[in-house]
């Protein structure tokens, strides 16, 4: 068998050069990106090499003339038995060779062309995606459809290839913004342990009661009282924003204080942080959460930093308390957000907020599509491109 190495500028390039010199036998086994032309190291380009082999010319005569071997090699073997029960057994035994041979060769015919291997825009593309952390599962779909989209010439255009992995990437992106009609309006933020529910919470309140074209009447509750400090916490921030704060420990006393609240615009809840494995405690809270009259309002929060497996154990457990969105917290912690991404399409979550510091209450942004491209390494984002495609605001359906 002939094998050759073949170097061209672009992968396009190499396909063709080995059809123009070896023909439709030529199967190309394998690619890989090199460095080409140049003097003494410098000033070379991309390129890309390829290897294969010729397939044999030969074959397609062979088998044409097998036919013919097999009866003559019938007629030795006919030639060599007396009873017509034997030849009976002999032809049934040429046939069964003869059947097995065959699927030999369909079989042989499969995986006699090799896969030439993914091109190398979709193989940096995978890379990238992968980098910024989003699932085996999400990458696979993004590749796969490239790979259906995209004809081997667009895939030579590698920012033509970004920009369009973007828009899908845009397209898996829900977003939630605050539209309920019943006043007050409630708001409450459920989460594990160290995710930043009381700075959160303190941050949403500022935002809406001292928002300058539309500032609204808020009132916050807090269920944590058994953390150290976190009710003194919370009033803090009241006391500094002129907001009111009461202490809720039972579901008659949400009750009580949802009822007192019954002239403001806005009540926000602030919760306390348990582990999603700690069952039992996570029931009491939300039996407690009942007195707010419904859970339209509850909202979950998540740290960007949460590590994949983990995050998608958190939405699984707080999923009794029928949250309505995400709110992203700390992420100014981290540069990937594609595990984000990925596990709140694959629960079709919609993502309400976005925190990236301490401060009150500058840190904290509504979630857009812009914003969470704008988090991807390795992606140059058109701004205006999405601002065209995701420029309205995603609503979802309560």
């Amino acid at each position: 068998m002939e094998y050759f190495v073949e170097q061209a500028p672009s992968h396009l390039d190499a396909e063709r050069k080995v059809r123009a010199k070896y023909g439709d036998n030529a199967r190309i086994m394998h690619h890989k990106t090199i460095r080409m032309g140049g003097f003494l190291g410098m000033f070379a380009r991309e390129g890309v090499e390829v290897t294969g082999y010729i397939s044999a010319t030969s074959a397609r005569t062979e088998a044409a003339r097998k036919p013919a071997d097999f009866e003559e090699e019938k007629k030795k073997i006919l030639g060599s038995v007396k009873s017509e029960k034997t030849i009976d057994m002999v032809l049934q035994e040429l046939k069964e060779i003869k059947d097995s041979l065959g699927e030999r060769e369909a079989q042989a015919s499969i995986t006699a062309v090799p896969d030439s291997g993914p091109h190398p825009t979709l193989s940096a593309l995978r890379e990238k995606l992968f980098h910024n952390d989003f699932t085996p599962a999400y990458v696979d779909r993004v590749i796969a459809r490239a790979r259906s989209t995209f004809s081997v010439d667009e895939l030579e255009n590698e920012r033509l290839v970004q920009d369009r992995v973007l828009e899908w990437i845009g397209e898996t992106i829900r977003i939630h913004r605050l539209s309920s009609d019943a006043r007050p309006e409630i708001y409450v933020l459920v989460g594990p342990t160290g995710v930043g529910k009381t700075t959160t919470i303190a941050k949403l309140a500022a935002m809406h009661a001292f928002n300058g074209s539309k500032p609204r009447k808020v009132r916050i509750l807090t269920i944590d009282n058994y953390r150290i400090g976190a009710k003194e916490q919370i009033e803090t921030y009241g006391n500094i924003m002129e907001i009111p704060v009461a202490s809720v420990d039972s579901r008659q006393d949400m009750k009580k204080q949802m009822a007192l609240a019954a002239d403001a615009d806005m009540v926000f809840v602030d919760t306390i942080g348990k582990s999603p494995r700690e069952y039992t405690k996570l029931a009491e809270m939300n039996e407690l959460l009942r007195g707010t009259g419904g859970h339209e309002g509850v909202h979950l929060a998540v740290s960007a930093t949460t590590k994949t497996a983990d995050l998608r154990e958190i939405l699984r457990q707080f999923e009794p308390f029928g949250y309505t969105s995400v709110l992203v917290t700390k992420v100014d912690e981290t540069n990937r957000l594609g595990n984000i991404i990925s596990i709140l399409e694959e629960k079709q979550k919609p993502i309400s907020y976005m925190t990236d510091g301490q401060n009150v209450p500058e840190d904290i942004h509504p979630a857009t599509v812009e914003q969470i491209l704008l988090t991807l390494e390795g992606f140059q984002v058109d701004r205006q491109m999405i601002e065209d495609k995701f420029g309205e605001v995603q609503r979802t359906e309560r």
